[in-house]
């Protein structure tokens, strides 16, 4: 039991965002038409042609990455937007393996595009914004120059996509761990202890509560991954397959990607092909802090643990044994 358990948990390892599309592609496959065009709409590519950590473009028949963003604002058509999530999945098709690290949102890094400004890591999108560069590619730039690995792919989600996501199945099963109030757009929510039915506004307040859980973003961690196993449940039930319409217009009007359909499909191929146990989450190893002149809380992360991660997805992309710089 305890084996499968931990099967369970790297399993559903990787943000929603990925798991959600996949889901959304496998349960979906016979309406290609509309699949495409919620693809097409969604369609954002970064304002480059490729990562300057790399030689030439890569495919997905290559070791790739794709780096997993989730929003703090509501709707698409809010520009100033922040990153609250970003993991970054190193696939090696090869090997038939995925790599998964989560940068917290309060990482201190130098951001891309700013002449050395040393601030929170989900700020790089409002420092894109301000220095003319688009938001997506300017936090592609400072997250590569954090572990010193290209970005090739990107999939974003914002609240709303969340929300009508987990609408759309009608709601999602979730295992309260214990009683808190979270306060989500003007309203207040309570949770109790227990298994619980949520529908989408709930279920953006349980994964987004951080303060009032004695584990910290541990422990939001975990009930995200939860979320995330309940959701997909319900995507790939049959009972969705009626509701493909609504699935689809969550998707096509809040999440953006760079990724084309052809590469959606091999995407949604190679995860199929993937064992649960090939599928590892690395963690970064820091400390939070509000040591500093503006009593700021950050997460601190040293030079030695920087190049530790950079080491182990480099490996397993395939790239040289180079670090991060300091």
């Amino acid at each position: 039991m305890k084996r499968e358990k931990k099967k369970k948990a790297r399993r559903i390892g990787i943000w929603f965002l990925i798991l959600i599309l996949v889901g959304i592609l496998s349960t979906a496959g016979c309406f290609a038409y509309q699949v495409w065009k919620a693809n097409e709409q969604s369609y954002a590519p970064l304002n480059r042609n490729k990562s300057s950590h790399r030689q030439k473009e890569v495919t997905m028949n290559e070791p790739f990455t794709l780096m997993l963003v989730g929003t703090d604002v509501r709707t698409a058509t809010n520009k100033n937007w922040r990153s609250d999530v970003i993991m970054i999945a190193a696939v090696n098709p090869a090997k038939k393996s995925i790599k998964v690290v989560s940068i917290p949102r309060d990482t201190l890094t130098e951001i891309a595009n700013t002449e050395g400004l040393q601030t929170k890591i989900n700020a790089a999108p409002y420092y894109g914004r301000q220095a003319d560069i688009d938001p997506m590619t300017n936090l592609a730039e400072t997250v590569e120059n954090f572990i010193n690995i290209p970005i090739d792919y990107y999939m974003k989600i914002n609240f709303k996509g969340f929300m009508d996501l987990v609408d759309a199945v009608g709601g999602i099963e979730v295992k309260v761990p214990f009683d808190f109030n979270m306060k989500l757009f003007y309203k207040w929510y309570t949770f109790k202890k227990g298994p619980t039915h949520m529908n989408g506004h709930e279920a953006l307040a349980y994964v987004r509560m951080r303060k009032s859980d004695p584990r910290g973003d541990l422990g939001r961690n975990e009930r995200q991954r939860e979320a995330v196993q309940a959701l997909m449940k319900k995507v790939v039930s049959l009972d969705s397959v009626t509701k493909t319409d609504d699935i689809l217009k969550a998707v096509g009007q809040n999440i953006n990607h760079n990724i084309k359909m052809k590469e959606m499909l091999a995407l949604e191929n190679l995860y199929r092909q993937i064992p649960s146990g090939r599928i590892e989450m690395v963690k970064i190893r820091g400390e939070n802090s509000n040591q500093n002149s503006q009593h700021l809380w950050y997460y601190l992360v040293n030079d030695q643990e920087r190049k530790r991660v950079s080491r182990i997805l480099r490996k397993q992309l395939d790239l040289s044994s180079s670090t991060a710089s300091p």
